[in-house]
């Protein structure tokens, strides 16, 4: 058996189970080692490797959860939840559906922005998400909503549109590398080729809006506990707050470091006073426990990728996968995809699949007779599938980080089952019609 489907399947059986993901990770990379020849010491030696690939964005989350607990000593989650139940109405009447819905628009909107407008990433979820639970809990609004509602917007416009990280995945990874296996993509439009795999998310979304439309209860009180929503607040620590969080986005996108805009958002609210001195020891140390469990999962996520590329085996498996196919204009698309899909939720990067797959892919697609807008499409789906349903991947664990900050939304069956659903066979299913028909 291949070592990357043994390790993948491994992996997503134990997480099923409930089996923690960070032990879910090591299981299933030891078992890819040991399935590909690097015995148990080669298997250890390529997962300690890959550790630090994940420590970036491990501590960056960190930081960040450190901010977020600051804007909530702030009182800027008690604020904003005031204003929407004045707008629902002290009987959560009349007013509720249209809160609900310009929050969820208000999500949206901000995902899709922080791809391009604002390429911010996943660093607004632990700031802008928490402080909403409360409201949205009230409403009984199911966060598995959330949850796909915020990986749409992490997902389609970087496989859409060639702006901000859009521009780095569709120009400078899928063209680039396109054109590096032999297929001359010039005057090729990339929003073209990827149209119908993107209508194919729209799909999902939509169909998530009725999965999920029925109201889902949660404790109050355990989010209470967690954003202080009984604290008392000031305009003064309200403008703080707002100051910080427009230092942090300021920061990050000029030092292009969550890190250090985080930082600087914590710093501001301890010399304002809006935390004190004595109090910020304690408050750093509460807000990286909140983050603790994603920023684990992405530092084990980044040993097992390590695991499997030392293997060697993602490659054989494209190669297999050449080989089964046949001329089958038909099977081949599919198995493509099913590859992409494969490889991009071991590893959790659509744009670390792009590269391993197009070298092989590119020149089966010529060979087979698909155009070069359909090796375009072919080749960015494959690389996109797999980026909504992998436990590893940002667009999964940051919304989580958001929305478990009081343990009431579990990584897998909340988040990871709900985006793989409505995302992936989707678009596994639009990205072969365009495959097809291009």
């Amino acid at each position: 058996m291949n070592a990357v489907v043994a390790a993948v399947g491994i992996m997503l059986i134990l997480s099923l189970c409930r089996v923690h993901v960070v032990v879910a990770l090591i299981a299933g990379a030891m078992a890819g080692g040991l399935i590909g020849g690097l015995g148990i010491e080669g298997s250890l030696a390529a997962f300690n490797k890959g550790l630090g690939g994940g420590a970036t964005v491990a501590l960056s989350y960190a930081l960040l959860g450190a901010f977020a607990v600051a804007i909530g000593k702030s009182g800027l989650a008690h604020a904003l939840a005031d204003k929407a139940l004045t707008l629902i109405g002290r009987q959560g009447g009349k007013g509720a559906g249209v809160v609900k819905w310009m929050m969820v628009a208000l999500l949206l909107a901000v995902a899709i922005s922080s791809q391009n407008i604002l390429p911010i990433h996943i660093a607004f979820i632990p700031l802008l998400v928490p402080p909403l639970l409360y409201v949205l809990s009230r409403m009984k609004v199911d966060r598995r909503l959330i949850a796909c509602v915020l990986a749409f917007g992490l997902i389609t416009p970087y496989m859409f549109l060639p702006v901000g990280f859009g521009n780095i995945f569709l120009n400078e990874i899928l063209l680039a590398n396109v054109a590096k296996s032999g297929v001359d993509t010039t005057g090729i439009s990339v929003t073209h080729a990827m149209f119908i795999p993107a209508m194919g998310m729209l799909a999902g979304l939509l169909f998530a809006f009725y999965s999920y439309r029925k109201p889902r209860e949660y404790d109050l009180s355990l989010i209470a506990q967690v954003e202080k929503v009984s604290i008392s607040y000031s305009p003064l620590t309200l403008l703080v707050a707002g100051l910080a969080i427009a230092a942090a986005f300021v920061i990050q996108l000029w030092l292009d470091s969550m890190i250090l805009g985080a930082l600087a958002g914590f710093v501001i609210f301890s010399v304002s006073g809006v935390v004190r001195w004595r109090e910020a020891d304690d408050l750093f140390t509460e807000g990286m426990k909140m983050m603790a469990m994603i920023g684990f999962i992405m530092i084990a996520a980044a040993g097992f990728a390590e695991v499997m590329r030392e293997t060697g085996e993602v490659k054989l498996l494209v190669d297999a996968s050449a080989q089964w196919i046949g001329n089958s204009k038909a099977a081949g698309a599919l198995l493509m995809l099913l590859v992409g899909l494969l490889v991009t939720i071991g590893i959790g990067s659509s744009f670390s699949t792009v590269p391993i797959i197009a070298a092989i892919f590119v020149p089966l697609g010529v060979e087979l007779g698909f155009s070069p807008l359909a090796i375009v499409s072919l080749v960015g789906t494959a690389g996109a599938l797999g980026d909504g349903g992998s436990p590893a991947s940002d667009s999964t664990l940051g919304p989580t980080a958001g929305l478990n900050v009081d343990g009431q939304h579990n990584h897998i069956w909340d988040t990871v089952v709900p985006t793989f659903l409505h995302y992936n066979l989707p678009l596994l299913a639009c990205g072969w019609l365009a495959a097809m028909t291009l």
